[in-house]
């Protein structure tokens, strides 16, 4: 009778993956929205914590870790509390409260082609988080390239070329973060896979961050398959603004960037 009760309470368990992001507004848009309904719809139990400084770059939170500035807006997702906003904190108390499963990184989009703004700050990030929680999986969120027709003010630094940013930022990608063995969450990748689907240019709401529908969800649907291993194509959930057919060509996108990085 005690053996079958132990057992009974070992299979009841829930596992919760619990993610920490050194990000910006590109996090908000990946991570906020649609990440726990896909989690959700597969009995996935998640725990996202977003550390959000609107455009901050590596340099910027290099500095907020130097001073311990409590300068990030907390937004934590669950499956049971979709989005809750807490008191704002220091990187270095988030490292400090908890174990993370996950830990990504990310640079600011307007200098994510532009090699220098990487070092030395890149560096310190990741040794202080490594060093705070080295359990813990060390990834990098890859932002995208700019819409063709964006207004962004750092977008003549790329020639006001879709192409051009995009190239520079999987050259950063190659020269900046391969040497750091950092895992790859390839949500550029698949947002310019789906420009080349029926759904063309159209996944940003103003250029550079990405509409509410299928935008958005096209970057839950990558982080979704780093963090479960879970083929998302094979998930039924899908924002309510979209039709099948979207949810089918953005889902096979973040497919094909995640396969391609495990090469």
């Amino acid at each position: 009778m005690l053996l079958s009760t132990f057992n009974f309470q070992l299979s009841t368990i829930i596992l919760v993956i619990r993610v920490l992001c050194i990000g910006n507004s590109f996090s908000w848009d990946a991570v906020e929205q649609e990440l726990v309904p896909l989690c959700d719809a597969k009995g996935v139990q998640v725990e996202v914590h977003n550390l959000y400084y609107g455009g901050c770059s590596l340099q910027q939170h290099a500095e907020f870790l130097a001073k311990d500035t409590a300068a990030y807006s907390h937004r934590v997702c669950t499956n049971t509390c979709p989005r809750l906003v807490k008191d704002t904190i220091s990187l270095r108390q988030a490292l400090k409260d908890g174990k993370y499963d996950f830990i990504s990184l990310q640079q600011a989009s307007h200098d994510s082609g532009v090699r220098s703004s990487y070092e030395p700050w890149l560096t310190t990030l990741i040794d202080t988080v490594r060093a705070y929680q080295p359990e813990a999986k060390l990834c990098w969120m890859q932002t995208w390239a700019y819409s063709k027709d964006a207004k962004h003010p750092a977008y003549p630094r790329y020639q006001s070329d879709q192409q051009v940013m995009w190239d520079s930022i999987q050259a950063c990608i190659k020269s900046q973060i391969t040497n750091h063995k950092l895992k790859i969450i390839p949500c550029g990748s698949a947002i310019q896979n789906a420009r080349h689907t029926k759904l063309g240019d159209t996944l940003c709401r103003d250029g550079y961050h990405l509409n509410y529908a299928y935008g958005r969800y096209t970057a839950a649907c990558v982080w979704y398959e780093v963090l479960t291993g879970k083929d998302v194509r094979k998930n039924r959930y899908k924002n309510p603004q979209m039709t099948c057919q979207q949810r089918l060509q953005t889902q096979k996108s973040a497919h094909k960037a995640v396969q391609e990085f495990k090469k």
